[in-house]
This record gives structure tokens, sequence and C-alpha cells, in this order.
């Protein structure tokens, strides 16, 4: 989980082939209406997200062994209804940088529908992982390698990953 432009794909990718699990992209869970308009700069409200984080939701639920989508998950009403749909614990990990960091990264990606403009409506809506959610932070501020081995690490010592 975190806002655009922290890493989600790239870390999602290099985690999954790391541990073994599955790999989603939760940007291609979202229907067309909602990256049109985020493509046009407008954010998205709850009643758009809903649909899309059921779908995150339902991904989880049909896997069979560890997966991980890449999902923003900003507000905990958000990782609530993933986890009601997923039928079972979720561990969310909150990819979390500075907002000059994340802007940075995002003005240099090539072909990605979100606008760095909307970084500010990604912030205003993140709400860090509460004491009673299953997950844990990681600084994004350096290099993937060392991203995905904190994580996987982290990872590797819960009881909650890996169940089917």
């Amino acid at each position: 989980m975190g806002v655009a432009g922290s890493g989600k794909s790239s870390v999602g990718i290099a985690l999954a082939a790391r541990t073994g699990a599955l790999y989603f992209d939760g940007d291609d869970l979202h229907p067309p209406a909602n990256i049109e308009k985020m493509s046009a700069g407008i954010p998205l409200g709850d009643s758009d997200r809903a649909p899309w984080l059921e779908r995150v939701g339902d991904t989880l639920h049909a896997a069979r062994g560890p997966v991980i989508v890449g999902c923003s998950a900003l507000k905990r009403a958000y990782r609530d209804l993933i986890r009601s749909r997923a039928g079972g614990e979720v561990v969310f990990v909150h990819l979390a940088g500075s907002r000059d960091l994340i802007e940075r990264r995002m003005s240099e990606r090539k072909g990605h529908f979100m606008p760095t403009r909307l970084l500010d409506s990604q912030f205003a809506d993140l709400q860090p992982l509460g004491d009673d959610e299953t997950g844990f932070a990681i600084d994004i501020d350096r290099p993937l390698e060392e991203i995905v081995e904190d994580a996987a690490g982290k990872l590797e010592g819960m009881r909650e990953w890996g169940r089917t």
C-alpha cells in the first residue's frame, strides 16, 4: 500500500519474485472510468474506489497461496473493505516516503496515467496503518533491493504470511 509513486509495482513484482508469491497490479483492476478520471487529473472519490477495492479483495480471496496486490489502500475504510472481501488475514506493507521523494519519482516515470498533480490528494487521504492492523511500514528512501529484503524478512517472520 502507499500513495502513487511509492513503488508499489516495482516492489510488489520484486517481492513476489523473492518470496514465490503471485503478483497482481492493482492498477489493472481499476474500472476504465477510474483510469480516465485519474488520467484527466481528477481524484477518485470513495464511490469510485469501492468497486475497485472489492476487486482487490476478491483477487486476494480467489488466490491459492501467497499473493501480493499492489494497491494504494490509503484509508482504513479501504483496507477494511479489502479485508472483508478477502475472507482471511491480509498483511499490509506500507511503502512510506516523503512527498518530495515520491514527487521526484513520479516525475521521472514514463507512460503512467497518474499525474503528479494528484499527489496532494493522495497524501491527504493517506491514513497510516493502525496498531490493530496486520502489517508494517517500510522506508522507501533506499535501493529497491534493500526495500525488498526488508519487507521479505518481515513477512517471513509473520505467521499470517502464506496462509491459504
